[in-house]
């Protein structure tokens, strides 16, 4: 197996774009992270968390060849 790397979808790019940057620069993707951005709110002193968008990172292996 080739060296490991990470590719996050970027802010204006589809997961598909992402893909296909991943694979022009001859990685070949083997796991997908997704990790959620929360928001604190504090309302009477309260704190509570509001989801409000989600990270998407690709780990991927150089392809042999």
């Amino acid at each position: 197996m080739g060296k490991k790397m990470k590719f996050e979808v970027q802010e204006n790019e589809t997961i598909d774009q992402c893909l296909d940057r991943i694979k022009s620069e001859g990685y070949t993707p083997v796991k997908r992270l997704e990790k959620p951005i929360f928001k604190e709110n504090v309302i009477n002193g309260q704190k509570s968390y509001e989801p409000v968008a989600s990270q998407i990172v690709f780990e991927a292996v150089k392809l042999e060849g």
